[in-house]
């Protein structure tokens, strides 16, 4: 619901100016050519066509086109092309403008990218219903014409987050779940740290309000002490970097709240044991750039003189800065606590293009035209996806996610040339990636000169040798070694062909199939099969069909609980006719659930109103997320369920805000406990569980080796608070280390 606004029409008028003209102060203090006529020309027309409209805040609407414009201008750093495009992002979508228009008033470069923003835009705060992974491919493809496109899609999605507020819960848990899986590490790939940090939390704060809120408690109430062991750690390095005659900054860089929370998450750990809560940051000044890769060292050696380093946490991002132009050397040493600290070393320049990207490098150079260029090494990476002409979308996001999350490593070929990968690339990850004929026809790999599988993963520094066959021929069993979106998509390509065959005749079989029982090819009967089937396509479908996997007969259009589902689809008065009357069959009991009311979990008399996600069992207490599958029923996923975020990027209209209320069932969870090992150990955990708390194990799992203990257990419980109990009074027991719910 639109949010009242109370401004007078001079007030909101006034507004709208300052808005502006912050926008123009940032980019006349850039290195940019200054253009404001076409500026101010693009705010004019802009304002002019979204008049008289608001934002589901109540503000006026052209405040979000100038804010955009400003993210792009001051935070990324694009010149008066991008700014111009950014304030007219939304008038082909939203007015009865057209492209065209656009290219009269504005010219044919403008033109395109608003073309290009207007083509991804796909309603993602409208009713459009749109497929976000589709609307994730279609962004990746518009790279290829213009990365600018790209950059200012990333300042409208960081606009919308940071006034997410004023948006219905589900649609929060959407956006911020597709901006979790989509944006942030895009962000990050591109450079973009900040951005992508801010990304992070705010997806964070949405997600999971109570959590964020805690760990924000915790890190201010931490403050002090923190403050305390910093200055003790500082203090003898600070006299050094005085004594070398520097001028800089060494400060202590708490991390973000999303990044706590990923740890305690991943480690199972308290707030109290993430002991790396923050790194040391530090950053000198040097006018001569030559001179930069030596401070960095002179600067780790007085560091490593007063404390201990780690032996394998130097990362030296001098001589190989990563493919985002990331620059700096980072040693992690043991503090004056016994903990160890990261330091960060870097120069100014370094610091400013690690913290903003794209926005530092502006800093350095003078001239508009390379916008484009400053990425063009990346693209290359995606540029054969580009080339499929039919990848499945959600396949695709994730095939692109490899990549955008990977770490980096540095192979040499025999010649000596540097090949930079993903780290856990394999030897057939290199031969894909030199030629397409190189990775169909690899048998192996020589590694530093020892003969290697081709599955092996390569470290950096390796010389790498790939060995091939002109009999040897690409199997499917090969994408397993593979980490690499280019290796993945020229295997599969390989494969095409040999697959198409078994492909077409897969499919004249189920035409046939369908023929026979008098069922006419729909998409909503094609859908069904490829949900009842479990596969991810249509091809995939025909391929099992004709490769035997899959047999045609009545049950392969019925899941066990849809018996009658195969007479349903004989009967369907709607098959072949009206597409919309079909569409609406098929989604007419998720039309019966209200997606913008808060669904309750019940549970009365043995029968639930949900049905509990086999991939993380949620249990009462637990953040969860309803989602609607194609039968109309209620999957519940815990908040940060990995399945559950595909699902938000790709199926966020499908979404549920959900409470849970009564329920008399006992719930599955799983409780991981380690310890040492000792007699009686197993009899004190059996103990707590049956005859102090009464609560029924259903499995147990115990393994002991060297003095260590481990244990695995299921047990049934009535919500998470109980689970949070016995975890507690299990870690009491003389021995045990840790004992803690796992998904």
């Amino acid at each position: 619901m639109m949010q009242k606004n109370n401004m007078t029409p001079e007030q909101e008028e006034q507004m709208i100016n300052e808005a502006y003209q912050n926008l123009l102060n940032g980019y006349l203090s850039s290195n940019h050519r200054k253009k404001v006529e076409i500026i101010d020309k693009a705010f004019k027309f802009a304002r002019d066509a979204h008049k008289g409209i608001r934002r589901r805040s109540g503000e006026p609407y052209i405040l979000h086109p100038i804010a955009v414009a400003t993210i792009v201008s001051q935070e990324i750093g694009l010149g008066s092309t991008s700014i111009s495009a950014a304030l007219l992002h939304d008038v082909v979508e939203d007015t009865d403008y057209t492209v065209e228009d656009i290219e009269a008033q504005f010219g044919a470069k403008i033109a395109r990218i608003v073309d290009g923003l207007t083509k991804i835009s796909g309603g993602i705060f409208g009713d459009k219903a749109s497929l976000q992974a589709e609307n994730f491919r279609k962004l990746l493809l518009t790279m290829s014409e213009d990365i600018r496109v790209v950059l200012i899609k990333m300042a409208d999605r960081l606009h919308n987050m940071r006034t997410l507020s004023s948006m219905p819960a589900n649609k929060q848990y959407k956006i911020a779940g597709e901006t979790l899986y989509i944006y942030a590490p895009l962000a990050h790939r591109l450079g973009l740290y900040a951005i992508k940090t801010e990304l992070e939390d705010l997806s964070f704060r949405y997600n999971h309000p109570s959590e964020y809120q805690r760990i924000k408690d915790q890190i201010a109430a931490s403050e002090e002490s923190r403050n305390e062991l910093f200055a003790r750690f500082s203090a003898p390095i600070r006299e050094r970097l005085d004594n070398m005659g520097l001028k800089y900054e060494f400060n202590a860089r708490v991390k973000s709240c999303y990044s706590i929370w990923n740890k305690m998450q991943t480690k199972r750990i308290p707030f109290e044991e993430v002991y790396d809560l923050y790194a040391a940051r530090i950053v000198f000044e040097c006018d001569d750039e030559s001179a930069e890769k030596r401070i960095c060292w002179n600067i780790y050696n007085e560091v490593t003189e007063v404390y201990t380093k780690h032996p394998d946490r130097v990362r030296d991002w001098l001589t190989t800065p990563k493919v985002n132009k990331y620059r700096a050397l980072h040693v992690t040493v043991m503090g004056p606590d016994g903990n160890w600290v990261e330091v960060q070393i870097r120069s100014r320049k370094m610091d400013d293009i690690a913290e903003r990207g794209f926005a530092a490098h502006w800093k350095y150079k003078i001239g508009e035209g390379e916008e484009e260029d400053e990425l063009a090494a990346w693209l290359s990476t995606i540029v054969d996806i580009l080339k499929d002409p039919e990848p499945n979308a959600i396949d695709f996001l994730d095939t692109i996610k490899l990549n955008l999350f990977a770490s980096e490593i540095v192979v040499f070929t025999p010649k000596g040339e540097m090949i930079t990968l993903p780290k856990g690339a394999s030897v057939l990850d290199l031969a894909f990636m030199l030629h397409t004929d190189l990775g169909t026809h690899c048998i192996a790999g020589k590694v530093n000169h020892k003969l290697v599988p081709l599955s092996y993963k390569m470290s950096s520094g390796d010389q790498v040798e790939i060995l091939t066959s002109n009999s040897n021929e690409p199997k499917p069993e090969w994408e397993k070694f593979l980490v690499t979106a280019k290796g993945k998509t020229r295997l599969r390509a390989a494969l095409r062909h040999k697959r198409r065959l078994i492909i077409d005749d897969g499919e004249k079989r189920f035409m046939d199939f369908l023929k026979e029982h008098n069922i006419e090819l729909t998409n909503e009967v094609l859908s069904h099969a490829i949900t009842c089937q479990g596969v991810a396509n249509k091809e995939e479908l025909f391929f099992m069909i004709g490769n035997n996997e899959i047999k045609l007969n009545e049950e392969m259009l019925s899941t066990k609980e849809q018996s009658g589902r195969f007479n349903w689809w004989r009967r369907n008065p709607f098959r072949g006719g009206n597409k919309n009357q079909a569409k609406q069959t098929t989604d007419e009991a998720a039309k019966a659930i209200d997606t913008k009311a808060i669904y309750r979990l019940v549970t009365r008399d043995g029968n639930s109103n949900y049905q509990i996600a086999d991939c993380c069992h949620p249990i009462p207490g637990d953040d969860v997320v309803g989602f609607i599958n194609d039968n109309g029923e209620v999957i519940v996923h815990k908040m940060d369920c990995s399945t559950l975020a595909r699902l938000k990027a790709s199926y966020g209209s499908q979404l549920l805000q959900t409470q849970w209320e009564d329920h008399g069932d006992s719930f599955l969870a799983t409780i991981h406990i380690e310890g040492i090992d000792r007699k009686g150990i197993l009899q004190s955990i059996v103990n707590i569980i049956s005859t102090n708390m009464s609560i029924n194990m259903k499995r147990m799992n115990v393994t002991a080796d060297q003095g260590v203990f481990n244990c695995d257990l299921d047990v049934l419980i009535s919500d998470a608070l109980s689970v949070t109990n016995l975890c507690r009074e299990i870690k009491r027991i003389k021995g045990i280390n840790t004992a803690s719910r796992m998904s």
